[in-house]
């Protein structure tokens, strides 16, 4: 690859700009699924705030926001269709909600609950993945197992630029790619790995350039810009579904908060610098859109945050309401038929909690 031509050969692809002016056309969505996935999008940003507090009130542990990255989660989530699997990490609330997990399992994770991996039997989800770059792994072995049963599905992974660096998703794409897997690699670069900017992670320009080195096709593409994203996945989705996958998608977008409850952007991050993507907010984006087109006034934006309210107090509902799930339901879902030795440390758990509550 000659030096100097990366930006022509992985163009950042992008529908609809910041000022939520159309650059291209809408392709698979139309104004009134825009209009959903706003309010959807005020919704799961409420979400988000809401767990943030939560934290810092000691009801749950370490969070990890996906403030900025709606866009990015949803379009992937979207682009898919029903069938297909999404392997989602630890920050990917908003897609795995998409996909048909509800929100109280963010909640779940963070608190070290037994339902936090207990994914609805209907939704093709993998549980969140939190060891850095492992659910690359598990994507391939998805796409790999459907490959061999002939299935017409797709998987798409979720990870991050920090992920990118770690040894386990260069072994995803070489398997991948010389298995010719049903799999989309979707890699939300928000820039930052905890405390380390993309430029200290890597020497090459782009994510997406690495595709040339596994013979897979590389996209860039706005990771703010919902259309731009939901087009491009539905498209790269149903080519796999017809052989011609892996494919690598580097979602260009931005942590807007903290890394995890646990950490201070503040300590490493320009001012400056947020300030430039807090004006791509993915949310506005889409906002301006219905506004221009006579789709959103005030009182629809006022009824979306109405809405999204009561929807978070009925994710907290269902959230403090199962904290009084009976412990020993831990032990359940680990294998078809209970065995032996696990069903006698079941009982040893029982007898314990027992004299511990008396």
């Amino acid at each position: 690859m000659e030096a100097g031509t990366i930006e022509e050969q992985f163009p950042l692809l992008q529908r609809l700009n910041e000022d939520g002016e159309l650059v291209g056309d809408l392709g698979v969505v139309d104004l009134d699924r825009l209009a959903e996935v706003y309010r959807h999008m005020v919704m799961l940003r409420r979400f988000d705030e809401r767990a943030w507090n939560l934290q810092r009130q000691g009801v749950i542990g370490t969070y990890a926001p996906y403030k900025g990255q709606e866009a990015a989660q949803l379009g992937a989530a979207h682009g898919l269709a029903e069938q297909d699997w999404l392997v989602p990490t630890y920050r990917d609330w908003a897609a795995s909600w998409a996909r048909g997990v509800p929100l109280e399992h963010g909640l779940f994770f963070a608190k070290g609950h037994p339902r936090m991996g207990l994914v609805p039997e209907e939704a093709t989800v993998l549980p969140a993945q939190v060891v850095i770059a492992a659910q690359t792994l598990h994507g391939v072995g998805v796409a790999w197992s459907l490959k061999l049963r002939h299935e017409p599905k797709v998987a798409l992974v979720t990870f991050g630029d920090g992920a990118a660096s770690q040894g386990d998703t260069h072994e995803a794409m070489n398997f991948a790619s010389v298995f010719r897997v049903p799999l989309v690699f979707f890699c939300e670069n928000n820039h930052w790995a905890i405390s380390v900017p993309l430029e200290r992670q890597m020497h090459s320009e782009t994510i997406a350039q690495r595709a040339v080195a596994y013979g897979m096709e590389g996209f860039r593409v706005d990771g703010n810009d919902y259309v731009a994203v939901v087009n491009l996945v539905h498209d790269l989705a149903e080519r796999a579904r017809q052989g011609e996958g892996p494919f690598l998608v580097e979602a260009v977008t931005y942590r807007l908060g903290a890394h995890t409850t646990a950490d201070d952007p503040s300590k490493y991050r320009e001012s400056a610098e947020e300030e430039r993507w807090e004006a791509k907010d993915p949310i506005r984006r889409i906002e301006r859109l219905l506004q221009r087109e006579g789709r959103l006034d005030d009182d629809a934006i006022a009824a979306a945050e109405a809405s999204a309210a009561e929807a978070v107090e009925g994710v907290l509902e269902r959230f403090h309401s199962a904290l009084d799930d009976e412990p020993a339901t831990l032990f359940d879902h680990v294998y078809a038929e209970l065995t032996p030795q696990l069903a006698a440390q079941r009982d040893r758990f029982v007898a314990r909690v027992k004299e511990v509550e008396r």
